[in-house]
């Protein structure tokens, strides 16, 4: 059993791309992930905005 505290699992970097990914979409993205399947309506529509925007105020992040 090897117990080296030296070494990363490999998933680890791959696991914090995810939670910075999931940081913007949640705290900043304004449509921008959705672009490359909904062109230009995606800003228009604001879908993912609106989605995240009542997570923010439930995560007491500032929006406004």
């Amino acid at each position: 059993m090897d117990r080296t505290l030296g070494r990363a699992p490999l998933y680890l970097p791959l696991a914090l791309a995810l939670v910075a990914l999931a940081f913007f979409a949640v705290l900043f993205d304004n449509g921008a992930l959705l672009t490359p399947f909904f062109g230009d309506a995606s800003y228009a529509a604001n879908y993912l905005h609106e989605l995240f925007h009542d997570g923010r105020h439930l995560l007491a992040a500032p929006c406004h």
